[in-house]
């Protein structure tokens, strides 16, 4: 019977019956009994299901997606089991990107539908449809444009605001030989969830922007703008929208500025109502590699790369109010690898920071200095090491007993050393899950590590029996099943066959 502060899970599940606990204490109870329970020696993971699939598999909130989000498993169940399955499209109506929306708990909405997850699909015709995330059932459909190609969906704030985003418009040959320039890049086009409401639509234009711009992305109410010269700057889309929308547009109802016709419908669509006349106030900008700049921690940090190639694996942490470098800001774990280490802010909102090297998987946290509240230092939380024999790697022993030594050093992430290839954070039940893999005998050898989060102990250790091997490309989820299975954490692991140049096994964040 698995220990929890000095009672073991007996008592505690006495104690609930009793209803001692209030609603917040008894959820954290039931979590913690969980752990204790997943985290015991005698407990084992077991294959229980396989299915494959031609093109990319999805998972998100215990929905397995199949076939371009056309059929939907729940990984619930004890074997997951088959919730929907979409009437088969044509190659026009091929859905291309898709959103998981949960309903707000806090508030009532107009309609029950809205009251329940949903799955935000937008299609190669550019249809947006909103489905039933339980039965697949078609709720809305909004037509985006005739005009504008949309591709892409994202969050701007999770589960509030969310935008759909166009190819970018190329210039052919033909065009570019006659003088012809194509000043916009593409269209974004925003809206609100639970209800669907559209925000508006704007055109990203290089004669605003610059000349260099290739990139947008909304995030956080921020408008993200990359440019070739290696330079990323951010702009208030509050401000924009205060600013800059024309027209307040409803769906369903007429649009008077287009003689009447109706928005969100074929062949109409959405008009642009947002036009910006000027280049708005930058609020931030950094030169940084690969246009890769994060922001995050307490206080507020970033974190980037210089924009040359030689400074590729080392990371600077700056304060975002006054861009000063954090004493020890410099991260550069000095590894020779293929694949290049990573870093990012901590998905449990504690402010921390992940770096993970191909043999060391650093937890960072930032402190203020005793002498200034405006001077920062990165500090080491805790480390999490691979376990590795620096001496016996460079010795060979042949068939014949021989002893070589290697007149070469190994690769930090050589298939033949103990090599991390991912990190998940199960924000339930507290854990940290580190994939680690070796290869032996020409096969691939994983095994899932849970790490206590606070201070990286190793707590249990997971064979996986998928072999691990280097022309494929994995993806590993930890998630528990409290509510229907209070004794059962699962393991789902996705691997997609992809060319040797396209290998890349790791999981790294947006």
């Amino acid at each position: 019977m698995p220990q929890l502060r000095g009672k073991n899970v007996a008592t505690y599940l006495d104690l609930r019956s009793r209803g001692i606990f209030d609603a917040g204490t008894l959820s954290k109870l039931n979590l913690k009994i969980l752990r204790g329970i997943v985290l015991q020696d005698s407990k084992d993971f077991t294959k229980v299901w396989t299915k494959s699939s031609k093109s990319t598999i999805f998972y998100e909130s215990g929905r397995i997606y199949f076939e371009n989000y056309q059929c939907c498993f729940s990984s619930l169940p004890s074997e997951p089991q088959l919730l929907y399955e979409l009437p088969k499209r044509s190659k026009a109506e091929k859905i291309e990107d898709a959103l998981l929306c949960q309903c707000p708990l806090d508030k009532g909405l107009p309609t029950p539908s809205d009251q329940k997850p949903s799955l935000l699909a937008l299609t190669s015709n550019n249809w947006l449809y909103r489905f039933s995330a339980v039965t697949g059932q078609q709720l809305e459909k909004v037509y985006l444009s005739p005009h504008h190609k949309f591709r892409y969906l994202g969050w701007d704030v999770s589960q509030e605001t969310f935008y759909v985003k166009s190819i970018q418009n190329k210039v052919t040959s033909s065009a570019r030989q006659a003088g012809f320039n194509q000043n916009t890049l593409l269209y974004l086009a925003v809206f609100r969830v639970f209800p669907l409401q559209l925000v508006g639509v704007l055109e990203i234009n290089k004669s605003i922007f610059g000349s260099t711009v290739i990139d947008v992305v909304l995030s956080q109410g921020v408008l993200a703008v990359s440019h070739s010269t290696k330079t990323v700057k951010l702009y208030s889309f509050e401000d924009i929208l205060n600013k800059y929308i024309r027209t307040e547009l409803v769906l369903g109802e007429q649009c008077h500025s287009e003689g009447g016709k109706t928005v969100g419908e074929a062949p109409f669509g959405i008009p642009v109502n947002i036009h910006i006349k000027e280049c708005p106030p930058v609020l931030f900008e950094v030169s940084c590699f690969d246009n890769g700049v994060q922001i995050g921690g307490h206080p507020w940090h970033y974190i980037f790369t210089l924009p040359h190639k030689k400074h590729q694996g080392s990371y600077r942490i700056c304060s975002l109010k006054d861009n000063t470098l954090a004493k020890h800001g410099i991260q550069d774990m000095k590894c020779c690898s293929l694949e290049s280490d990573w870093i990012y802010f901590h998905p449990d909102d504690s402010g921390r920071i992940i770096h993970v090297g191909p043999s060391t998987i650093n937890v960072l946290k930032i402190l203020s200095e005793l002498e200034s509240d405006s001077q920062f230092d990165i500090v080491k939380e805790f480390s999490i090491t691979a376990h590795r024999d620096n001496a016996a790697s460079q010795i060979n022993v042949t068939s014949s007993g021989r002893t070589v030594k290697r007149r070469f050093y190994q690769l930090d992430d050589d298939p033949d050393r103990e090599t991390f290839r991912m990190v998940e954070y199960e924000d339930e039940l507290d854990l940290l899950a580190v994939v680690e893999v070796t290869h032996r005998e020409d096969e691939g050898k994983a095994h899932v590590r849970l790490h206590d989060n606070n201070t990286g102990a190793l707590l249990k250790r997971v064979p996986l029996v998928e072999s691990w091997d280097v022309v494929s490309a994995f993806r590993i989820f930890c998630k528990c099943s409290l509510i229907r299975h209070p004794d059962r954490c699962t393991l789902i692991l996705f691997k997609q066959n992809v060319s040797l140049q396209d290998h890349n096994g790791r999981t790294r964040p947006l």
